[in-house]
């Protein structure tokens, strides 16, 4: 098996055209490191034309992906694969293969689907490179409530309309107009369904912060909005020298928590430091902030002067010389305890390269039903969904480093096509 860095890919069975894409990154290579003279004229034509060639690379790319998923979908069948499991386990390869998620992949590959089968022309412009990937996902999005015939014909009416001269805000009330017009009831209908996917999401941001979202119908966003505002304008009028988006933002962490003060946050710290540095309580080792990630020591500090909500220390080390000691019963079938909480410590989120999702399960690495025991080493945190892909026929995992003394936990995943990515446990301070 060849070496293989962080999250690589194992190069391929011979292919001609993939021998002749590696040329032309090679030849990109150099161009951007060409440090010749050229005219301003000449940049803006490179750029122009980069432009196209971005459009029909995401056009190639979308081809490749329905192709490959109907090949997979073939080989799950003659697999004798459970009918309700068809279809697993594909957009997690791509995922892989693009060093992106399984749940973007997946966007990517619906996105790619809707162009081959429904959208041809829009398809033919995008390999044409004269219709932008923005304004193509959003011509599929706008589209999806209508029956494949309906969308067809929409396809014609906007690309006649000449979208791919508009900027993305015109193009997209171009699609949304015509997809309204084709089918208004279907249109209407989509609205309704979709409030049943009302939801808030939460992920982290630069500089310490986080975002969070909430997808709500249009009446209760605006509402939100307006009264959060509102109290706003009336506070900065009662002199109150924070900004607008200041008192916004803690107004509406004070109304969701119930706290009088919006940094009067209930906080679990946890530390993850060197044995050595267990007990000292002036320790510079990095918090970490559960469901989000390391928090500079000063700025734990912060929280912890100036909070008046409840706090709790949980102090973690990390693993010295001789590994840590981890207790439990190795033949039970789960993960339990102390010990699944140790494991989802230890890799923070979903350990499939580039996914980046909660850990929702444990999994076995060497299978409970092949002997595999339920311990510290052969445990892996995942999400769900590539979870239950790794049950698919064609996925292998090994380990290749325990994580018990100075290197993390490592292993290699073997998907199906016989690809090799390598994931590692996130470094401990």
């Amino acid at each position: 098996m060849s070496a293989l860095g962080e999250g690589a890919i194992e190069p391929p069975a011979a292919d001609p055209f993939a021998a002749r894409l590696d040329e032309i990154l090679e030849e990109l290579a150099v161009v951007v490191a060409d440090i010749s003279v050229v005219t301003d004229a000449a940049r803006i034509d490179r750029l122009a034309r980069l432009e196209k060639l971005r459009a029909a690379t995401a056009a190639l790319q979308a081809a490749e992906s329905v192709k490959f998923a109907q090949s997979q979908v073939a080989q799950q069948l003659a697999a004798g694969v459970h009918p309700e499991a068809i279809g697993r386990g594909i957009a997690e390869q791509i995922g892989l293969a693009c060093r992106i998620s399984p749940a973007t992949a997946a966007r990517r590959l619906n996105t790619a689907r809707a162009l081959w089968f429904e959208l041809p022309g829009a398809y033919r412009q995008l390999v044409a490179g004269e219709l932008s990937e923005r304004i193509a996902e959003q011509f599929v999005s706008e589209t999806r409530h209508l029956d494949p015939e309906i969308r067809g014909q929409v396809d014609q009416d906007v690309i006649a309309a000449g979208i791919s001269r508009m900027g993305f805000k015109a193009a997209t009330a171009v699609i949304r107009k015509t997809a309204y017009e084709a089918d208004r009831e279907g249109y209407v209908r989509r609205g309704r369904t979709e409030r049943k996917h009302r939801r808030l999401g939460i992920r982290s941001a630069p500089d310490t912060m986080a975002i969070l979202s909430g997808y709500l119908p249009v009446e209760q966003g605006v509402a939100c909005y307006a009264a959060l505002r509102k109290d706003a304008d009336t506070a900065v009028a009662a002199g109150d020298q924070r900004t607008r988006d200041q008192i916004m933002a803690d107004t509406m962490v004070e109304r969701l928590t119930g706290q009088t003060r919006a940094g009067d946050v209930n906080v679990e710290l946890q530390i993850m430091m060197p044995l050595e540095a267990l007990l000292d309580a002036d320790s510079d080792k990095p918090a970490t902030i559960p469901g989000y990630g390391p928090l500079p020591a000063d700025l734990v500090r912060d929280i912890v002067i100036t909070s008046h909500g409840r706090k709790w220390w949980r102090r973690l080390f990390t693993a010295p010389k001789n590994g840590p000691i981890v207790g439990g019963d190795q033949t039970r079938r789960c993960f339990e305890g102390w010990l699944a909480d140790l494991i989802k410590l230890r890799d923070q989120s979903c350990r499939n390269p580039y996914c980046d999702a909660p850990i929702r399960h444990i999994d076995h690495i060497t299978r409970h039903s092949e002997g595999g025991t339920t311990s510290y080493i052969n445990g892996r945190g995942t999400c769900e969904r590539c979870n239950y892909a790794r049950e698919l026929p064609g996925w292998h995992i090994q380990i290749i480093n325990h994580g018990l003394l100075d290197q993390p936990h490592t292993m290699i995943i073997t998907t199906p096509t016989g690809h090799h990515y390598l994931s590692r446990a996130p470094d401990p301070p």
